[in-house]
């Protein structure tokens, strides 16, 4: 299966830690792609840290680049799918 959303997060966030709990719910997990903002750098991406940093857990939709900034539900979350 392929990858249609990234869940932008940092080690230790612990809103990132129940934001997944929350996507799991209804997105398969083989479906996310969690990407950390301090560790990765998506070519041709800006910096993730400088776009990402306060609002962490981010969830994008990949075939849009929809974006989910928390706090979200996840009703939210299913709208987005």
């Amino acid at each position: 299966m392929r990858v249609l959303f990234h869940l932008y997060s940092s080690e230790g966030c612990h809103l990132c830690e129940q934001a997944i709990e929350i996507i799991s719910n209804v997105i398969p997990v083989h479906q996310i792609r969690v990407v950390d903002i301090i560790d990765t750098n998506i070519e041709g991406e800006q910096n993730l840290v400088e776009l990402y940093g306060v609002h962490i857990p981010v969830l994008e939709r990949l075939s849009d680049n929809s974006k989910l900034f928390w706090p979200f539900e996840q009703s939210q979350v299913v709208e987005l799918i």
